[in-house]
Order: C-alpha cells, then structure tokens, then sequence
C-alpha cells in the first residue's frame, strides 16, 4: 500500500497495528522478565521471518517511524530521557527479533543486514 488514504482505510493495516501494539506494551510491562521479552520478540521474529518473509530491516524502519510520530504527536512529553528510553526500545526490539531471523536461518535475503 502506498497511498496514505487507502492505508487509513485498510481495516487489516489496523488491525496489524494493533497486533504490533500490543507486542510492544507486553513487552514494556515486562521489562523486568528478560526471558518474557525474548519469548515475545522471537515469536515475532520468526513468524515474520517464516510465514510473512519479510526483511529484517523493515523492523528498523518501523521502530524509527514509531520515534518520529511519538516526538511529532508528544512534543512536551518526549524529553531528551523520554527519547533516550524509546531508542533502547528500538535497540531491544530490533536484537531480539534479528536474533530470531539468525536462529531460523533466515536466507532470503543473504545481503539484509542483520
């Protein structure tokens, strides 16, 4: 989908984000269970690496997408240390789930950085 207006629309993009956002609260709620957090993310990682194919990259993309809408919608609230938290999310998510990507043997893409 490329056109923002059919994106707006598409009652299965909202519920993929919704599906997204309710991976990335469960795993801030339990920030303190390491193994929870793994368990989470590589359930993710390897069903976008087996069942959807899709690049690693694009959790990168998506989770630095998530930084600029949360600056652009919160400016008051996304201090220096607010920004500072969401990009060790970004680094966590992004780790855990090319990590899974490496333990299924992800192949489809060899020049993907992981």
């Amino acid at each position: 989908m490329e056109d923002p207006l059919e994106m707006e629309r598409s009652l299965q993009l909202r519920k993929h984000a919704r599906r997204v956002m309710g991976a990335i609260n469960t795993v801030v709620e339990n920030l303190n269970d390491s193994e929870k957090v793994s368990s989470v993310l590589a359930l993710v990682g390897k069903a976008h690496a087996l069942k959807h194919k899709v690049e690693p990259i694009y959790f990168k993309k998506l989770t630095g997408v998530m930084l600029e809408v949360i600056a652009e919608e919160y400016p008051n609230d996304f201090t220096p240390e607010a920004h500072g938290a969401w990009t060790k999310m970004k680094t966590l998510i992004y780790t855990h789930v090319t990590a899974a990507y490496k333990e299924v043997g992800w192949a489809q893409y060899p020049s993907a950085t992981l």
